[in-house]
Protein backbone atom coordinates (compact mmCIF):
# COMPACT_ATOMS: atom_id res chain seq x y z
CA UNK A 1 0.00 0.00 0.00
CA UNK A 2 2.69 2.51 1.07
CA UNK A 3 4.80 1.51 -1.94
CA UNK A 4 1.91 2.30 -4.29
CA UNK A 5 1.28 5.66 -2.62
CA UNK A 6 4.98 6.52 -2.86
CA UNK A 7 5.16 5.58 -6.54
CA UNK A 8 1.97 7.54 -7.26
CA UNK A 9 3.29 10.71 -5.53
CA UNK A 10 6.66 10.47 -7.28
CA UNK A 11 4.97 9.81 -10.61
CA UNK A 12 2.69 12.81 -10.22
CA UNK A 13 5.65 14.99 -9.23
CA UNK A 14 7.65 13.98 -12.31
CA UNK A 15 4.57 14.45 -14.49
CA UNK A 16 4.07 17.95 -13.11
CA UNK A 17 7.71 18.80 -13.73
CA UNK A 18 7.48 17.43 -17.26
CA UNK A 19 4.44 19.64 -17.96
CA UNK A 20 6.18 22.72 -16.54
CA UNK A 21 9.48 22.18 -18.36
CA UNK A 22 7.96 21.10 -21.67
CA UNK A 23 4.95 23.41 -22.03
CA UNK A 24 5.46 26.56 -19.94
CA UNK A 25 7.14 29.61 -21.58
CA UNK A 26 10.93 29.43 -21.52
CA UNK A 27 12.88 32.08 -19.62
CA UNK A 28 14.75 34.55 -21.82
CA UNK A 29 16.52 36.80 -19.32
CA UNK A 30 17.84 36.10 -15.82
CA UNK A 31 17.57 39.15 -13.57
CA UNK A 32 19.41 37.17 -10.90
CA UNK A 33 22.41 36.45 -13.13
CA UNK A 34 22.03 39.74 -15.03
CA UNK A 35 22.35 38.14 -18.46
CA UNK A 36 20.39 37.04 -21.49
CA UNK A 37 19.86 33.30 -21.54
CA UNK A 38 20.77 30.94 -24.39
CA UNK A 39 18.76 31.13 -27.63
CA UNK A 40 17.58 28.17 -29.68
CA UNK A 41 20.36 27.28 -32.16
CA UNK A 42 20.01 27.61 -35.92
CA UNK A 43 19.65 24.24 -37.65
CA UNK A 44 21.98 22.99 -40.36
CA UNK A 45 22.79 19.54 -41.69
CA UNK A 46 26.46 20.03 -40.83
CA UNK A 47 25.73 20.90 -37.19
CA UNK A 48 23.39 17.92 -36.95
CA UNK A 49 25.99 15.57 -38.43
CA UNK A 50 28.72 16.74 -36.03
CA UNK A 51 26.43 16.62 -33.00
CA UNK A 52 26.83 20.35 -32.37
CA UNK A 53 23.11 21.05 -32.95
CA UNK A 54 21.87 18.55 -30.35
CA UNK A 55 24.51 19.74 -27.87
CA UNK A 56 23.38 23.36 -28.32
CA UNK A 57 19.71 22.37 -27.99
CA UNK A 58 20.51 20.58 -24.73
CA UNK A 59 22.36 23.67 -23.45
CA UNK A 60 19.43 25.91 -24.47
CA UNK A 61 16.91 23.62 -22.75
CA UNK A 62 18.78 23.59 -19.43
CA UNK A 63 19.63 27.32 -19.53
CA UNK A 64 16.09 28.55 -20.23
CA UNK A 65 14.05 26.49 -17.79
CA UNK A 66 10.69 28.13 -16.88
CA UNK A 67 10.80 30.20 -13.70
CA UNK A 68 14.60 29.89 -13.64
CA UNK A 69 15.15 32.77 -11.20
CA UNK A 70 12.38 31.55 -8.88
CA UNK A 71 13.84 28.05 -8.71
CA UNK A 72 17.36 29.38 -8.15
CA UNK A 73 16.12 31.65 -5.36
CA UNK A 74 14.37 28.71 -3.68
CA UNK A 75 17.57 26.68 -3.90
CA UNK A 76 19.65 29.50 -2.42
CA UNK A 77 17.17 30.03 0.41
CA UNK A 78 17.34 26.33 1.24
CA UNK A 79 21.16 26.42 1.27
CA UNK A 80 21.05 29.50 3.49
CA UNK A 81 18.71 27.70 5.91
CA UNK A 82 21.11 24.77 6.09
CA UNK A 83 24.05 27.12 6.71
CA UNK A 84 22.22 28.90 9.52
CA UNK A 85 21.47 25.60 11.18
CA UNK A 86 25.15 24.66 11.10
CA UNK A 87 25.97 27.52 13.48
CA UNK A 88 27.33 31.05 13.22
CA UNK A 89 30.97 30.01 13.41
CA UNK A 90 30.80 27.59 10.51
CA UNK A 91 32.95 28.44 7.47
CA UNK A 92 31.42 26.85 4.39
CA UNK A 93 33.48 26.12 1.27
CA UNK A 94 30.95 25.66 -1.52
CA UNK A 95 33.55 25.62 -4.26
CA UNK A 96 37.30 25.89 -4.62
CA UNK A 97 38.69 29.34 -5.35
CA UNK A 98 38.58 30.29 -9.02
CA UNK A 99 42.07 31.77 -8.89
CA UNK A 100 43.92 33.21 -11.85
CA UNK A 101 46.76 31.27 -13.34
CA UNK A 102 49.91 33.20 -12.61
CA UNK A 103 51.90 34.17 -15.69
CA UNK A 104 55.67 34.01 -15.09
CA UNK A 105 57.13 37.46 -15.63
CA UNK A 106 60.54 38.93 -14.97
CA UNK A 107 61.28 40.89 -11.83
CA UNK A 108 62.69 44.41 -12.19
CA UNK A 109 66.48 44.39 -12.48
CA UNK A 110 66.91 48.14 -12.15
CA UNK A 111 67.26 48.90 -8.45
CA UNK A 112 66.20 52.52 -8.89
CA UNK A 113 63.02 51.48 -10.71
CA UNK A 114 62.17 48.70 -8.27
CA UNK A 115 62.46 51.10 -5.35
CA UNK A 116 60.33 53.84 -6.88
CA UNK A 117 58.79 55.90 -4.12
CA UNK A 118 55.41 54.28 -3.43
CA UNK A 119 53.56 55.14 -0.27
CA UNK A 120 52.80 52.04 1.75
CA UNK A 121 49.50 51.57 3.56
CA UNK A 122 49.17 49.22 6.51
CA UNK A 123 45.59 48.02 6.41
CA UNK A 124 43.72 48.04 9.72
CA UNK A 125 40.18 47.77 8.37
CA UNK A 126 39.35 44.06 8.26
CA UNK A 127 36.18 42.16 8.88
CA UNK A 128 36.54 39.80 11.84
CA UNK A 129 33.07 38.36 11.32
CA UNK A 130 32.26 34.85 10.16
CA UNK A 131 32.94 34.15 6.50
CA UNK A 132 32.35 31.49 3.89
CA UNK A 133 33.52 30.82 0.37
CA UNK A 134 30.48 30.90 -1.91
CA UNK A 135 30.07 29.99 -5.58
CA UNK A 136 33.07 30.80 -7.84
CA UNK A 137 35.34 31.50 -4.89
CA UNK A 138 33.49 34.59 -3.69
CA UNK A 139 33.87 35.30 0.03
CA UNK A 140 30.68 36.15 1.91
CA UNK A 141 31.48 38.19 5.01
CA UNK A 142 29.20 38.85 7.96
CA UNK A 143 25.49 38.31 8.34
CA UNK A 144 22.22 40.22 8.29
CA UNK A 145 21.99 43.67 6.68
CA UNK A 146 25.78 44.21 6.59
CA UNK A 147 26.74 41.21 4.47
CA UNK A 148 29.61 41.93 2.10
CA UNK A 149 30.63 39.82 -0.93
CA UNK A 150 34.31 39.84 -1.92
CA UNK A 151 36.05 38.49 -5.03
CA UNK A 152 39.09 36.33 -4.35
CA UNK A 153 42.24 37.52 -6.09
CA UNK A 154 44.77 34.95 -7.30
CA UNK A 155 47.38 37.04 -9.07
CA UNK A 156 51.04 36.82 -8.14
CA UNK A 157 53.57 39.48 -7.07
CA UNK A 158 55.38 39.35 -10.43
CA UNK A 159 52.23 39.94 -12.50
CA UNK A 160 50.98 42.98 -14.37
CA UNK A 161 54.23 43.68 -16.22
CA UNK A 162 52.46 43.64 -19.61
CA UNK A 163 50.02 46.31 -18.35
CA UNK A 164 52.92 48.58 -17.42
CA UNK A 165 54.57 47.89 -20.77
CA UNK A 166 51.38 48.93 -22.57
CA UNK A 167 51.44 52.29 -20.77
CA UNK A 168 55.12 52.63 -21.65
CA UNK A 169 54.35 51.88 -25.32
CA UNK A 170 51.76 54.68 -25.39
CA UNK A 171 54.23 57.17 -23.96
CA UNK A 172 56.86 56.16 -26.51
CA UNK A 173 54.36 56.40 -29.37
CA UNK A 174 52.79 59.70 -28.28
CA UNK A 175 55.92 61.57 -27.26
CA UNK A 176 56.29 64.66 -25.10
CA UNK A 177 53.02 66.24 -26.25
CA UNK A 178 50.92 63.72 -24.27
CA UNK A 179 51.36 62.72 -20.62
CA UNK A 180 50.50 59.09 -19.80
CA UNK A 181 49.27 57.90 -16.38
CA UNK A 182 48.71 54.40 -14.98
CA UNK A 183 46.12 53.61 -12.31
CA UNK A 184 45.73 49.99 -11.15
CA UNK A 185 42.56 49.87 -9.05
CA UNK A 186 42.38 47.43 -6.12
CA UNK A 187 39.14 45.69 -5.23
CA UNK A 188 37.32 45.43 -1.92
CA UNK A 189 38.87 42.13 -0.82
CA UNK A 190 42.15 43.97 -0.22
CA UNK A 191 40.55 46.05 2.56
CA UNK A 192 37.75 43.94 4.05
CA UNK A 193 38.93 40.34 3.92
CA UNK A 194 38.55 38.41 7.21
CA UNK A 195 41.67 36.92 8.74
CA UNK A 196 40.09 33.47 8.57
CA UNK A 197 40.22 33.37 4.76
CA UNK A 198 43.16 35.69 4.01
CA UNK A 199 45.35 32.70 3.21
CA UNK A 200 43.11 31.98 0.22
CA UNK A 201 43.56 35.42 -1.36
CA UNK A 202 46.77 36.81 -2.88
CA UNK A 203 48.09 40.33 -2.21
CA UNK A 204 46.94 42.98 -4.65
CA UNK A 205 49.46 45.44 -3.19
CA UNK A 206 52.31 43.22 -4.38
CA UNK A 207 50.99 43.14 -7.94
CA UNK A 208 50.30 46.88 -7.99
CA UNK A 209 53.81 47.61 -6.72
CA UNK A 210 55.20 45.45 -9.51
CA UNK A 211 53.14 47.26 -12.16
CA UNK A 212 54.35 50.68 -11.03
CA UNK A 213 57.94 49.46 -10.70
CA UNK A 214 57.95 48.54 -14.39
CA UNK A 215 56.71 51.92 -15.62
CA UNK A 216 59.16 54.08 -17.51
CA UNK A 217 60.22 57.19 -15.52
CA UNK A 218 58.16 59.51 -17.74
CA UNK A 219 54.92 57.51 -17.20
CA UNK A 220 53.23 58.70 -14.01
CA UNK A 221 51.84 56.18 -11.53
CA UNK A 222 48.54 57.12 -9.88
CA UNK A 223 48.77 54.99 -6.75
CA UNK A 224 45.25 54.89 -5.29
CA UNK A 225 45.90 51.86 -3.09
CA UNK A 226 46.88 53.92 -0.06
CA UNK A 227 44.33 56.62 -0.90
CA UNK A 228 41.49 54.13 -0.74
CA UNK A 229 42.94 52.47 2.35
CA UNK A 230 42.93 55.76 4.22
CA UNK A 231 39.15 55.95 3.61
CA UNK A 232 38.35 52.25 4.06
CA UNK A 233 36.10 53.04 7.03
CA UNK A 234 33.83 54.96 4.60
CA UNK A 235 31.51 53.32 2.01
CA UNK A 236 34.09 53.39 -0.80
CA UNK A 237 33.19 49.90 -2.06
CA UNK A 238 29.80 48.37 -2.72
CA UNK A 239 28.86 45.41 -0.53
CA UNK A 240 26.65 43.61 -3.05
CA UNK A 241 28.45 44.47 -6.29
CA UNK A 242 31.95 43.75 -7.61
CA UNK A 243 32.55 47.44 -8.40
CA UNK A 244 33.77 50.14 -6.09
CA UNK A 245 31.27 52.73 -4.90
CA UNK A 246 31.18 56.19 -6.52
CA UNK A 247 32.74 57.57 -3.33
CA UNK A 248 35.81 55.39 -3.89
CA UNK A 249 36.06 56.69 -7.45
CA UNK A 250 35.89 60.24 -6.07
CA UNK A 251 39.00 59.72 -3.95
CA UNK A 252 40.77 58.08 -6.91
CA UNK A 253 39.85 60.97 -9.22
CA UNK A 254 41.12 63.42 -6.60
CA UNK A 255 44.47 61.60 -6.51
CA UNK A 256 44.67 61.60 -10.31
CA UNK A 257 43.95 65.34 -10.47
CA UNK A 258 46.76 65.97 -7.98
CA UNK A 259 49.23 63.90 -10.02
CA UNK A 260 48.08 65.58 -13.25
CA UNK A 261 48.28 69.07 -11.76
CA UNK A 262 44.72 70.12 -12.63
CA UNK A 263 42.10 71.81 -10.40
CA UNK A 264 39.71 69.60 -8.44
CA UNK A 265 36.53 70.39 -6.53
CA UNK A 266 35.68 69.10 -3.07
CA UNK A 267 32.73 66.73 -2.70
CA UNK A 268 30.67 69.66 -1.35
CA UNK A 269 30.53 70.95 -4.95
CA UNK A 270 28.50 67.88 -5.95
CA UNK A 271 24.86 66.97 -5.52
CA UNK A 272 24.23 63.66 -3.71
CA UNK A 273 21.75 61.13 -5.15
CA UNK A 274 20.60 57.80 -3.69
CA UNK A 275 19.18 54.66 -5.30
CA UNK A 276 17.80 52.64 -2.41
CA UNK A 277 17.53 48.85 -2.04
CA UNK A 278 20.32 48.20 -4.52
CA UNK A 279 21.56 44.62 -4.93
CA UNK A 280 24.36 44.33 -7.45
CA UNK A 281 26.17 41.67 -9.42
CA UNK A 282 27.48 39.67 -6.47
CA UNK A 283 24.09 38.08 -5.83
CA UNK A 284 24.18 36.39 -9.22
CA UNK A 285 27.89 35.64 -9.04
CA UNK A 286 27.83 34.11 -5.55
CA UNK A 287 24.35 32.58 -5.77
CA UNK A 288 24.05 33.28 -2.07
CA UNK A 289 20.69 34.55 -0.85
CA UNK A 290 22.37 36.40 2.03
CA UNK A 291 23.53 38.98 -0.52
CA UNK A 292 19.99 39.45 -1.83
CA UNK A 293 18.73 39.93 1.72
CA UNK A 294 21.23 42.73 2.43
CA UNK A 295 20.38 45.54 -0.03
CA UNK A 296 22.33 48.79 0.21
CA UNK A 297 22.12 52.41 -0.87
CA UNK A 298 23.81 53.20 -4.18
CA UNK A 299 25.04 56.76 -3.65
CA UNK A 300 26.41 58.82 -6.52
CA UNK A 301 27.33 62.47 -7.06
CA UNK A 302 26.73 64.92 -9.91
CA UNK A 303 28.65 68.19 -10.38
CA UNK A 304 26.33 70.97 -9.22
CA UNK A 305 26.30 74.00 -11.50
CA UNK A 306 28.87 72.60 -13.94
CA UNK A 307 28.28 73.28 -17.63
CA UNK A 308 29.07 70.31 -19.84
CA UNK A 309 27.84 68.63 -22.99
CA UNK A 310 28.07 64.86 -23.56
CA UNK A 311 28.38 63.28 -27.02
CA UNK A 312 28.20 59.52 -27.59
CA UNK A 313 29.01 57.17 -30.42
CA UNK A 314 27.21 53.89 -29.84
CA UNK A 315 29.07 50.74 -30.84
CA UNK A 316 27.13 47.83 -32.34
CA UNK A 317 28.19 44.58 -30.67
CA UNK A 318 27.28 40.99 -31.59
CA UNK A 319 26.61 38.10 -29.19
CA UNK A 320 30.35 37.41 -28.97
CA UNK A 321 30.84 41.04 -27.80
CA UNK A 322 32.65 41.90 -31.02
CA UNK A 323 32.16 45.39 -32.44
CA UNK A 324 30.40 45.17 -35.81
CA UNK A 325 29.81 48.86 -36.48
CA UNK A 326 29.08 52.23 -34.93
CA UNK A 327 26.28 54.77 -34.92
CA UNK A 328 26.32 58.47 -35.58
CA UNK A 329 27.34 60.92 -32.81
CA UNK A 330 24.47 62.15 -30.65
CA UNK A 331 24.06 64.25 -27.52
CA UNK A 332 22.60 62.84 -24.32
CA UNK A 333 22.96 63.04 -20.54
CA UNK A 334 26.03 61.67 -18.76
CA UNK A 335 24.19 60.53 -15.62
CA UNK A 336 21.24 58.16 -16.07
CA UNK A 337 18.65 57.85 -13.32
CA UNK A 338 17.58 54.46 -11.96
CA UNK A 339 14.63 53.65 -9.72
CA UNK A 340 14.96 52.32 -6.19
CA UNK A 341 15.54 48.59 -6.24
CA UNK A 342 17.18 48.57 -9.66
CA UNK A 343 20.13 46.20 -9.91
CA UNK A 344 21.57 48.19 -12.81
CA UNK A 345 22.34 51.37 -10.87
CA UNK A 346 26.08 51.20 -11.57
CA UNK A 347 25.14 52.01 -15.18
CA UNK A 348 24.25 55.50 -13.92
CA UNK A 349 27.48 56.65 -15.60
CA UNK A 350 27.08 56.84 -19.41
CA UNK A 351 24.44 54.09 -19.43
CA UNK A 352 26.72 51.35 -20.75
CA UNK A 353 30.28 50.44 -21.74
CA UNK A 354 29.57 49.96 -25.44
CA UNK A 355 30.12 53.53 -26.58
CA UNK A 356 32.75 56.19 -27.09
CA UNK A 357 32.14 59.21 -24.85
CA UNK A 358 33.23 62.82 -25.23
CA UNK A 359 32.36 65.45 -22.62
CA UNK A 360 33.00 69.15 -23.32
CA UNK A 361 33.12 71.42 -20.28
CA UNK A 362 33.52 75.16 -19.75
CA UNK A 363 37.02 74.70 -18.28
CA UNK A 364 39.35 76.55 -20.64
CA UNK A 365 42.75 75.26 -19.52
CA UNK A 366 43.90 73.47 -22.68
CA UNK A 367 43.88 70.07 -20.92
CA UNK A 368 42.01 67.18 -22.54
CA UNK A 369 42.03 63.73 -20.96
CA UNK A 370 41.34 60.32 -22.50
CA UNK A 371 40.42 57.61 -19.99
CA UNK A 372 41.13 54.04 -21.13
CA UNK A 373 39.12 51.87 -18.78
CA UNK A 374 37.02 48.87 -17.84
CA UNK A 375 33.72 49.30 -16.00
CA UNK A 376 35.50 50.47 -12.82
CA UNK A 377 36.58 53.54 -14.77
CA UNK A 378 32.99 54.57 -15.49
CA UNK A 379 32.65 56.25 -12.11
CA UNK A 380 35.74 58.46 -12.54
CA UNK A 381 34.94 60.93 -15.40
CA UNK A 382 32.07 62.74 -13.64
CA UNK A 383 34.50 64.10 -11.05
CA UNK A 384 36.76 65.64 -13.71
CA UNK A 385 34.32 68.09 -15.33
CA UNK A 386 35.86 70.88 -13.23
CA UNK A 387 39.40 69.73 -14.13
CA UNK A 388 39.63 69.32 -17.93
CA UNK A 389 38.09 71.14 -20.87
CA UNK A 390 37.34 67.79 -22.48
CA UNK A 391 36.97 64.29 -21.01
CA UNK A 392 37.01 61.32 -23.41
CA UNK A 393 36.18 57.77 -22.33
CA UNK A 394 37.02 54.53 -24.18
CA UNK A 395 36.43 50.98 -22.93
CA UNK A 396 39.26 48.58 -23.74
CA UNK A 397 36.77 45.92 -24.87
CA UNK A 398 35.01 48.06 -27.48
CA UNK A 399 37.23 50.24 -29.64
CA UNK A 400 38.12 49.73 -33.30
CA UNK A 401 39.70 53.07 -34.23
CA UNK A 402 43.39 53.90 -34.32
CA UNK A 403 44.10 55.39 -30.91
CA UNK A 404 46.98 57.61 -32.07
CA UNK A 405 44.76 59.18 -34.73
CA UNK A 406 41.95 59.61 -32.19
CA UNK A 407 44.34 61.34 -29.76
CA UNK A 408 45.69 63.62 -32.48
CA UNK A 409 42.28 64.50 -33.93
CA UNK A 410 40.90 65.39 -30.49
CA UNK A 411 44.05 67.18 -29.28
CA UNK A 412 44.32 64.95 -26.22
CA UNK A 413 46.96 66.10 -23.71
CA UNK A 414 46.60 63.39 -21.04
CA UNK A 415 45.94 59.63 -21.25
CA UNK A 416 44.89 57.72 -18.12
CA UNK A 417 44.87 53.91 -17.94
CA UNK A 418 42.27 53.16 -15.23
CA UNK A 419 41.71 49.43 -14.82
CA UNK A 420 40.85 47.19 -11.90
CA UNK A 421 43.52 44.75 -10.76
CA UNK A 422 41.92 41.70 -12.41
CA UNK A 423 41.99 43.42 -15.80
CA UNK A 424 45.43 44.95 -15.25
CA UNK A 425 46.88 41.55 -14.32
CA UNK A 426 45.62 39.83 -17.47
CA UNK A 427 48.24 40.02 -20.29
CA UNK A 428 45.40 39.96 -22.85
CA UNK A 429 44.43 43.48 -21.75
CA UNK A 430 47.86 44.80 -22.66
CA UNK A 431 47.70 43.10 -26.05
CA UNK A 432 44.41 44.86 -26.78
CA UNK A 433 45.78 48.24 -25.74
CA UNK A 434 48.87 47.81 -27.91
CA UNK A 435 46.66 46.79 -30.83
CA UNK A 436 44.87 50.15 -30.54
CA UNK A 437 48.12 51.84 -31.55
CA UNK A 438 48.24 50.13 -34.93
CA UNK A 439 44.71 49.01 -35.87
Amino acid sequence: MYKKVYLTVVGLLFAALAVVFDTFPRSRVSELEKRELATFPAFSLDSLATGAFTTQVSAWFSDTEPYRDVLMSLSMNFKQWIALNMGDDQVVFHMADAEMEETPEEKPDDESVANRDLKEYNNTITAEEKAKIAHAGIVIVGSGPNVRALMTYGGGPNGGVAFAEAANAYKQALGDAVQVYCMAIPTSSEYYCPESVKHRIKSQRATINNIYAHLDPDVKAVDVYSTLGEHADEPIFLRTDHHWAPLGAYYAAKKFAAVAGVPFRDLTAYERHVVRNFVGTMYGYSKDVAVKNAPEDFVYYTPAGANYNTTYINLNVNKKLQVTGEGKPYNDKFFYKFKDGSGGAYSTFMGSDQKITKVETDVANGRRVLILKDSFGNAIPGYLFYSFEQVHVVDYRYFTKNIKRYITDNKITDVLFANNIFVAYNPATARVYKQFLNQ
